[in-house]
C-alpha cells in the first residue's frame, strides 16, 4: 500500500471518531423542551409546555417549563436519549418508547381478586385507586365482598411518543446544580460553591529500605492540607416539607455529588440573624454537621426570662440568666 493510500485510510479513520463525537455525549447536561404522548390513546404522559398542561387541564398547581438532564444518567427514557446523542443546540427529535420500556407491557396476572374489605369505603367504586398490600392499582369491579383490581401501572402496554427540542447545553456549575435539583424536587433553590483548605491524616508509604527483613512496616501517617468543595444548598420552609426531599435526601445528595465533582453538601437554613447548617451524607462518607452561619444572635438573656411567666414555677429568674450566659 502506498504512503497516499495510508495517510487517505487514517484521515477517513479520524474523519469517523471525529463523526461518532461530534455533538451533545453522555454526561453533558442539556435543557429539554418535550411533550410525550401515548401512541394510541393521545393521553398526555408529560409536557414541559404550559400551553399544552392548560389544554389538557392538568397540573394547575404545578410550574411547567424546560428540564435539565444529565445524558446518559437515566433521567429520561433510554430511548429518547440515544435519540438525542449526536444532535447539536437546537436540533428536535421524535421517537416512540415502546411500551416495554415505558411502563411495561400489560400482564393480565396483575389483574387479581381481593377480598373488599381491603379497600376503604370511599374508594370502592370501579376506577377508584386503592393501596393494598403496598401495591397500587385501581377497581374494576365490586360484587358482594369481592373486587376486581388491576395492579398494572395506568399506561402499562402504551407506547410512548415523544417530541423534544435541545434548547441549550449547561456549562455553569450553578445553573447544573439547579437544574438537577428542578428534576428531582421541582423547586428553585439558591445554590453555591466554596473551596476551603482542610488538615486530613493520609497513609505514609514505609521506605522499604529501612525495614529489616521479614519485618512488617508500622502504619504511619502525616498531616496535610486539601482542598474540599462544599455545594451549599439554601433551605425554605417548602424543602422541608417536600416529599421527595424527606424520602430521598441521600440518594438526591449522592447524585449531587457525582454529577458535580464535589467532596460533601450542606443544605443550610438562616435563623433571624444567626445561622444553622444541616448537612447531607456525600463523597467521602461526610454525614450531618452542625455549625454557624451569618454571626451569633443578639438577645437580651434577663429580659427574656422577665417575660417569661414563672410566677407559678418554683424556679429563681437570676439562675436561669447566670445558667444561659454561662
Amino acid at each position: 500500500m502506498s504512503n497516499d493510500s495510508e495517510a487517505e485510510e487514517a484521515d477517513t479513520e479520524e474523519e469517523t471518531v471525529d463523526e461518532e463525537t461530534a455533538g451533545l455525549q453522555n454526561g453533558d447536561f442539556v435543557e429539554l423542551d418535550y411533550t410525550a404522548w401515548t401512541v394510541e390513546g393521545d393521553q398526555l404522559v408529560d409536557t414541559t409546555d404550559p400551553e399544552v398542561a392548560e389544554e389538557e387541564g392538568v397540573g394547575e398547581e404545578q410550574e411547567f417549563g424546560p428540564r435539565t438532564i444529565v445524558l446518559g444518567q437515566g433521567h429520561i427514557f433510554e430511548t429518547v436519549e440515544d435519540d438525542i446523542l449526536g444532535k447539536e443546540v437546537g436540533d428536535s427529535g421524535s421517537v416512540v418508547v415502546p411500551a416495554s420500556e415505558a411502563f411495561g407491557e400489560y400482564d393480565e396476572d396483575e389483574v387479581r381478586t381481593v377480598s373488599a374489605n381491603k379497600i376503604p369505603e370511599d374508594d370502592r367504586y370501579p376506577g377508584g385507586h386503592v393501596d393494598i398490600d403496598g401495591e397500587h392499582g385501581h377497581v374494576e369491579t365490586i360484587i358482594g365482598g369481592r373486587a376486581r383490581v388491576d395492579f398494572n401501572h395506568p399506561l402499562a402496554g402504551e407506547d410512548i411518543e415523544y417530541n423534544y427540542q435541545v434548547l441549550r447545553e449547561i456549562d455553569d456549575r450553578e445553573e447544573k446544580a439547579q437544574g438537577l435539583i428542578q428534576m428531582f424536587l421541582d423547586m428553585e433553590l439558591e445554590v453555591w460553591f466554596e473551596t476551603e483548605t482542610v488538615e486530613e491524616e493520609q497513609l505514609v508509604e514505609p521506605d522499604e529500605d529501612e525495614l529489616e527483613e521479614d519485618e512488617e512496616p508500622e502504619p504511619e501517617t502525616e498531616t496535610v492540607e486539601v482542598e474540599e468543595e462544599t455545594l451549599y444548598i439554601e433551605a425554605t420552609p417548602q424543602l422541608t416539607m417536600n416529599q421527595q426531599w424527606m424520602m430521598g435526601k441521600q440518594q438526591i445528595a449522592q447524585e449531587l455529588t457525582q454529577q458535580l465533582g464535589v467532596d460533601r453538601i450542606v443544605v443550610q437554613e438562616e435563623i433571624g440573624g444567626g445561622g444553622m447548617m444541616g448537612g447531607m451524607g456525600g463523597m467521602g462518607g461526610m454525614g450531618g454537621m452542625m455549625g454557624g452561619a451569618g454571626g451569633d444572635v443578639d438577645v437580651d438573656l434577663e429580659q427574656a426570662v422577665e417575660d417569661m411567666d414563672l410566677e407559678d414555677a418554683d424556679v429563681d429568674a437570676d439562675e436561669i440568666v447566670d445558667e444561659l450566659e454561662d
